[in-house]
């Protein structure tokens, strides 16, 4: 076999073959450069803060629920003894549930904490709080 061919999933180049060019030898592709500001870094600092405190909020509430439900099926146990196992098992579900909502919520707590203290480092926004 004289002449290797070469299977890609992608991409299929024959090396003889030529890319088309335009006029000038330049291909009709553009290129755009964007140049950030210290304004657009200091809302993408806030909205990455924004985003990690819903995050947060969203982790309680679900701690909360799933608690709440935890709680619910531990009464379920003793008010319905014929079932009680079930109920049970459904507890220490939701109880783990629970914790893993809880543990979300602070893991969410302290990407918001790096984020704003990578922003305070950065020297863009400075805030000298009278109580922390």
């Amino acid at each position: 076999m004289s002449e290797e061919k070469h299977h890609h999933f992608f991409h299929h180049h024959k090396k003889d073959e030529e890319q088309p060019t335009g006029e000038y030898g330049y291909s009709e592709t553009a290129t755009a450069e964007v140049v950030t500001t210290g304004e657009d870094e200091h809302e993408k600092y806030k909205k990455e803060e924004k985003e990690h405190k819903h995050k947060q909020h969203l982790g309680v509430a679900g701690a909360t629920g799933a608690g709440a439900f935890a709680l619910y099926e531990k009464h379920e146990v003793k008010k319905d003894p014929e079932h009680a196992h079930r109920h049970k098992i459904t507890e220490e579900v939701a109880a783990a549930g629970a914790v893993g909502a809880g543990g979300y919520a602070f893991h969410e707590h302290h990407e918001k904490k790096d984020h704003k203290d990578a922003e305070e480092a950065s020297g863009e926004k400075k805030h000298h709080h009278l109580f922390g």
